[in-house]
């Protein structure tokens, strides 16, 4: 049974390469294409493929609030990115995002092939860059829960409060994070919910007496 892919790159030429590679694949069918974000989550919706193969840099909506809905809306599709950016402010979004894969435009035909097997299969596929980069993350997280607190913040929240902290208003946070204004907003609730207070500069005070924002690092 063929694992079903639907493209999404907002450059034609891009989809029509990767097409023509996915081709030499007998198992892999490519049911559709998309060229932005919006269309990208329509489509996923109408076709239900097994695997999203997902552009970062796209217009209407980008990749990483198109992962995030069709995640959420679509769990038993993956999103497999395909980007020529490794920004720390592009990887770590799209996996928190839902992604389960992240290869750059440099991958091989067989090595993206691979990593739509591998997602399909519930693995996770990365380019050796991006896995270092994972690895480097994983090993300098800090919690953000003090003993008062049910639930400790994500490292999202904490770079949307460390956003707040220097004074940037949501539209600046949401260009910053490559985000919704919206999304930012979802995430300053939540970290008045957790840290159970009304405010930002609450929110921001609580942050530096817990150590996890400096007064150095807020005046950058």
């Amino acid at each position: 049974m063929s694992i079903t892919v639907l493209l999404v790159d907002d450059h034609k030429i891009v989809r029509e390469g990767t097409r023509q590679l996915l081709a030499r694949s007998e198992d892999i069918q490519v049911v559709g294409e998309a060229a932005d974000g919006r269309e990208a989550v329509k489509m996923a919706g109408e076709l239900h493929p097994d695997v999203v193969v997902m552009d970062v840099r796209l217009p209407q909506l980008n990749g990483i609030e198109a992962t995030r809905i069709i995640t959420s809306q679509f769990p038993g599709i993956k999103v497999l990115i395909l980007s020529a950016y490794d920004d720390d402010s592009y990887v770590y979004p799209l996996f928190e995002a839902g992604a389960s894969g992240y290869l750059l435009k440099t991958s091989s035909g067989e090595e993206l092939a691979a990593a739509i097997h591998a997602v399909h299969t519930g693995e996770t596929a990365l380019s050796p860059h991006i896995s270092a980069k994972l690895v480097k993350r994983i090993s300098s997280r800090q919690v953000y829960q003090m003993k008062n607190m049910p639930e400790g913040l994500t490292s999202r929240e904490m770079d949307v409060l460390r956003a707040a902290a220097y004074g940037r208003a949501n539209k600046g946070i949401a260009a910053e994070l490559g985000i919704s204004v919206q999304t930012v907003q979802v995430h300053l609730r939540n970290i008045f919910g957790k840290l159970q207070v009304n405010s930002r500069s609450e929110a921001v005070a609580c942050a530096i007496q817990y150590g996890w924002i400096t007064l150095e690092s807020k005046d950058e």
